[in-house]
């Protein structure tokens, strides 16, 4: 027995390893990527909201969802700098019932997320040829799939180095619509502040819970720790690189574009930022935009399938998904498995449209995060002696500032999505439990 257990062990060693080559730079473009990949695409909550109280939360949402999150996970992150972040802290403090429930709903609301960012740069391409072929669609949905996940395969340093590059692309036509407008405001703009029927209260509430939506994702980079190098300490200077970069590149170009009238802010729709930009600097500048808003849908793809195919490689390692899930290239020291079943889903999904089922984003994005910062909160109270070279100051109320109000925002957004998006919600996160069972009698362990 005992030579068995040396021959195991020495198994074990031997097999290939994921390899710590994420640096902060690096990491801080994945967590841009994996929460916001610019002004892309928010657009319409002008029209939406108003374009005062568009402003305001676009400043109040970073303040009161994005740096309480980070912070949070930061502490986390420091404590436990673990592959696979969140699953591995929440098993900590609940137990691996609840480390696999985080991960599998956040592996599944990953086929609705993903999926969207084929569909959407093919749709950029648009802005030059309007009239592509359906097939043509496909074949480059496709091929934008193979590219992205072959870099992903060759290992996180060159996907790293990559999403800094498509960071810089994706925001120096933001900058540069920002420095071109500055001397061309003409009017304040918050004015209107709201849209006629939305009183403060209301619009400020419902408005949250859209902004919410588009901040998400600080705590999904942590499924890569065990990649980064230093992370105690990585993790968290990347985050606070982040917040306030994502924070700033949706802010200035919606107010900017606003001071600069020229454009009916009634108007404005999803996708439509390149044209606005052209009212601001030319139509070489809204050429630049639509570049930009390519660049980001693959920077937004890239990040996102290297932090969410951590998950299936961290529960197949942990016995409870298949273990062939769990290998890693001898070469490259990627989970090619689990990344090659991640990108293979995503392709599939985006076959369809998701518009209608955008709720299982808000319940299987709002469930885990509710788990991981009552985990924050219960490993405060049962382990103070975890050694944590980072944590939250303010003791225990400095711990509730930073886990109440995004709770609060995540339950908003659950209690506001309707009976039947609440139903179709529920039973996606049932299957949580059903899988848990069914892996448990697999016995993917042995």
């Amino acid at each position: 027995m005992a030579d068995r257990a040396a021959v195991i062990d020495q198994g074990r060693r031997l097999a290939p390893r994921l390899r710590r080559e994420l640096g902060v730079l690096p990491l801080a473009a994945i967590v841009f990527f994996n929460v916001s990949g610019g002004p892309y695409g928010i657009e319409d909550t002008v029209p939406t909201f108003g374009p005062g109280l568009t402003l305001l939360l676009l400043v109040l949402t970073p303040l009161l969802w994005s740096l309480p999150v980070s912070l949070a996970m930061s502490e986390l992150a420091s404590a436990m700098p673990d592959e696979g972040g969140y699953v591995t802290w929440t098993a900590r403090a609940f137990g691996p019932f609840w480390g696999f429930q985080v991960g599998w709903w956040s592996w599944l609301d990953s086929f609705v997320d993903v999926a969207v960012y084929p569909t959407l740069f093919v749709a950029y391409l648009r802005y030059w040829y309007p009239t592509m072929p359906p097939l043509e669609r496909w074949l480059l949905a496709l091929a934008f799939i193979a590219l992205l996940t072959t870099l992903n395969l060759l290992g996180v340093r060159p996907t790293g180095r990559v999403a800094v590059a498509l960071s810089i692309a994706a925001l120096a036509p933001v900058a540069l619509l920002v420095v071109l407008g500055l001397p061309r405001v003409v009017a304040p703009p918050w004015t209107p502040f709201a849209v006629e029927g939305h009183t403060l209260v209301s619009g400020i509430g419902v408005g949250l819970a859209v902004m919410m939506w588009n901040y998400s994702g600080w705590d999904t980079p942590s499924t890569v720790l065990g990649e980064t190098r230093a992370p105690q300490n990585s993790f968290r200077r990347a985050l606070l690189l982040a917040v306030p970069l994502v924070a700033v590149a949706n802010l200035l170009p919606v107010g900017i574009v606003l001071a600069n009238g020229g454009t009916d802010w009634r108007t404005w729709t999803t996708g439509g930022l390149p044209t606005l930009a052209a009212h601001v600097g030319g139509a070489w500048l809204g050429h630049a935009m639509a570049a930009g808003a390519v660049l980001s849908s693959a920077g937004l793809f890239m990040a996102l399938l290297l932090t969410n195919s951590r998950l299936p490689y961290v529960l197949a390692r942990d016995g409870t998904l298949p273990r062939g899930l769990a290998a890693v290239h001898p070469r490259f020291g990627t989970p090619w498995a689990a990344v090659l079943v991640s990108a293979v889903a995503y392709a599939v999904c985006a076959m369809f449209s998701f518009k209608e089922l955008i709720v299982l984003n808000i319940w299987l994005y709002s469930l885990p995060l509710l788990v991981e910062l009552a985990a924050f909160l219960a490993l405060r109270a049962t382990a103070p002696t975890l050694p944590r070279p980072w944590r939250v100051p303010g003791g225990t109320l400095g711990a509730l500032a930073v886990t109440i109000p995004p709770a609060l925002f995540a339950l908003g957004a659950m209690a506001t999505a309707g009976w039947g998006n609440t139903l179709a919600g529920v039973a996606a996160a049932l299957s949580g439990p059903l899988v848990w069972w069914l892996a448990r009698r697999a016995s993917f362990r042995r």
